[in-house]
């Protein structure tokens, strides 16, 4: 039986960089964004707790898919295996050194 693929997506969210491991990832059927489902989180050490995938665990809890807005996402890599998932400070003057590409969400105008 082949393995599924997985897939780490990198996005922006209210000025934080999220990086999450997720089974599906298709272009969706809403205008402008990506469906992301089957996100997955590693069992990891129980002794040492990491914040920032505590808060990821809490805040997708419950969540079969969700739909990341095209002009959030970093970056979509399909990768061997499941890393950690995490988010990063984000944003112009918090120390980081990503920010969102700047596009129109207008649909093209037909001919």
């Amino acid at each position: 039986m082949a393995s599924k693929s997985i897939f780490r997506i990198i996005f922006h969210n209210q000025g934080s960089i999220y990086e999450v491991y997720a089974h599906e990832v298709t272009q969706g059927g809403m205008y402008a964004f990506v469906e992301v489902g089957e996100i997955t989180f590693g069992e990891r050490s129980k002794l040492v707790v990491d914040p920032s995938d505590e808060k990821l665990k809490s805040e997708f809890a419950g969540v079969k898919r969700t739909y990341i807005p095209l002009h959030a996402i970093v970056r979509i890599d399909e990768v061997e295996k499941e890393g950690q998932s995490k988010i990063h400070p984000g944003g112009e003057g918090k120390g980081g050194n990503v920010s969102p590409f700047p596009m129109s969400m207008k649909p093209p105008a037909a001919d």
